[in-house]
């Protein structure tokens, strides 16, 4: 991900627009402090916290298929699959996943995966 700013992705379903054409493909850039705190000035995440993903994602959503412009009207009209997905993929490309590293069980020798533990949870 060296540099990289903009990341591909498609959805499991998509969302259709009014002439009928279902959107799938898309890109998102990375995340920028404002993108993750300008939703909470926003009045409608006040009024419910859980319409902050939504002005997130249609902040750092700069395409989805052919439509002109991805607004918080068009992630509410997402199906439930496709908003859990593009909230996981925004997790993945802003680093906000558990590290994962390579260790070795000291009584069988064999090598597995395993999360590196946060330091609250040392």
């Amino acid at each position: 991900m060296d540099g990289q700013t903009d990341f591909a992705f498609v959805l499991p379903r998509g969302v259709t627009d009014e002439q009928g054409v279902t959107h799938r493909e898309g890109t998102m850039r990375l995340a920028t402090a404002l993108d993750e705190i300008a939703p909470l000035r926003d009045p409608r995440v006040r009024a419910n916290e859980a319409y902050f993903v939504i002005i997130l994602l249609s902040r750092v959503i700069t395409r989805l298929g052919t439509l002109t412009s991805v607004t918080p009207g068009v992630i509410e009209r997402l199906y439930a699959g496709d908003l859990n997905y593009l909230q996981d993929f925004y997790q993945r490309i802003n680093g906000l996943e558990v590290p994962n590293i390579e260790v070795v069980c000291p009584h069988c020798g064999q090598p597995f995966m395993t999360e590196v533990p946060m330091l609250g949870e040392l």
